[in-house]
């Protein structure tokens, strides 16, 4: 060689994309109007495979009068334009494999069901994270969906079954899942197909909200106090008082249970609780959340970094990526703060670790929580007429 030659290197700290969080998975059913043809359902929700929606209101158009998906994707819509994962399933069977069908499984390789949710990040380059079957989910589907929603690291939505909310609350012992909500009663909204105002499934409506305010705020706002649309009413009497710690909607929040409510500012959802048990760090749906996103937002941006050259300048370029990442949540206000780091012990990171290939590097988070409780002082005083004349004077 006579001359130059220039070597590139691509060291150095690097960008992280944060993962989207604001995609619906949703598991339901339909049926063609009697006498119609399936052919445009069968086309756009072939039974028991994830479909990509990201047009709703013509997705709305072909879903069929019957079953729950054409009410779930208005319900969603009225929220959100977000995208949405459908997986159609058949419930024309015996009413005992309802539950069957709904929850699915693998068959020669291919999801059905609710499994198939997990099938859509392959299929269709999009993972679900905001999860639920609204109409379909009884108390075998709810705790499927808790599985699914670990095994996506995603947050699933389900109802809190029973005539009352002391049933409701009862309800809510069946669950323990950092990854669940529950949700008491459901709305009322106008059916446009019946013509009438008709009973709306509000997880259906957990959805769209779930990913409006991931839109337009993150995912370290919980579904609480924010308006719903498209609602005319509730199908339970819930009571409501901001100052009463007695008030049914309290109780059930109390129980982990999140409550519809109505206030003067329209309907809300009222509750930041998953059904983890209440001493664990992930209580807060914000919480759980955010862990989750920090975790596939590292470790699926850190891909490069795998079988590079083991120097200590790739332990320091995966510190100060992490740390990047960190301090740039921090600033959208999406975390309090967080820091990563190097560290050495036993065990750890020592010669015998470094020689296998092993790098282990740390990092802590402190997640944004809501403020559930406002404690308010007031005090009765006669201090402020100590300088009346003169107030007057002035």
């Amino acid at each position: 060689m006579h001359g130059i030659t220039v070597t590139e290197y691509s060291e150095g700290a690097r960008a992280l994309t944060a993962v989207a969080t604001a995609v619906i998975g949703l598991v339901a059913t339909a049926t063609a109007p009697a006498g119609a043809a399936t052919a445009a359902l069968d086309a756009a929700f072939p039974l028991d495979r994830p479909a990509l929606v990201t047009d709703l209101p013509s997705a709305i158009g072909v879903a069929g009068t019957g079953g729950t998906l054409r009410a779930a994707l208005v319900a969603i819509a009225d929220q959100a334009r977000a995208p949405v994962v459908v997986v159609r399933v058949n419930t024309n069977v015996d009413a005992r494999w309802v539950d069957s069908n709904v929850i699915g499984s693998t068959v020669n390789g291919t999801k059905t069901g609710l499994q198939a949710l997990l099938a859509a990040e392959p299929q269709l380059g999009v993972r679900p994270r905001i999860l639920g079957a609204p109409g379909l989910d009884t108390q075998p589907v709810a705790a499927a969906l808790a599985g699914v929603a670990d095994k996506l690291r995603g947050f699933a939505y389900v109802s809190a079954l029973g005539a009352d909310s002391d049933a409701a609350i009862a309800y809510r012992a069946n669950f323990a899942s950092r990854r669940l909500m529950l949700v008491y009663p459901d709305f009322l909204a106008f059916d446009s197909v019946a013509g009438t105002s008709a009973p709306s499934a509000a997880v259906a409506r957990a959805l769209g909200l779930r990913a409006r305010i991931d839109q337009e705020i993150g995912w370290h706002k919980t579904l609480s106090n924010v308006p719903v649309q498209g609602v005319l009413g509730l199908t339970k009497d819930v009571g409501f008082d901001v100052q009463d710690p007695g008030c049914e909607a309290a109780l059930l929040n109390d129980k982990q249970v999140t409550a519809l409510i109505r206030t003067s500012a329209g309907y809300r959802f009222w509750g930041n609780r998953t059904t983890v048990e209440p001493e664990s760090p992930y209580t807060f749906e914000s919480t759980a959340r955010t862990a989750d996103v920090l975790v596939d937002t590292i470790a699926n941006g850190m891909q490069w970094a795998i079988d590079q050259p083991l120097r200590p300048s790739l332990a320091k370029d995966v510190v100060e990526t992490i740390n990047g990442t960190l301090r740039e949540f921090k600033a959208q206000g999406r975390i309090i703060d967080g820091r990563a780091w190097f560290e050495v012990k036993a065990g750890k990171n020592d010669a015998a670790q470094l020689s296998a290939g092993k790098l282990t590097i740390d990092y802590d988070v402190t997640a944004v929580p809501p403020l559930e409780n406002l404690l308010l002082n007031q005090r009765i005083t006669d201090s402020y007429l100590a300088d009346f004349a003169s107030r007057l004077a002035a």
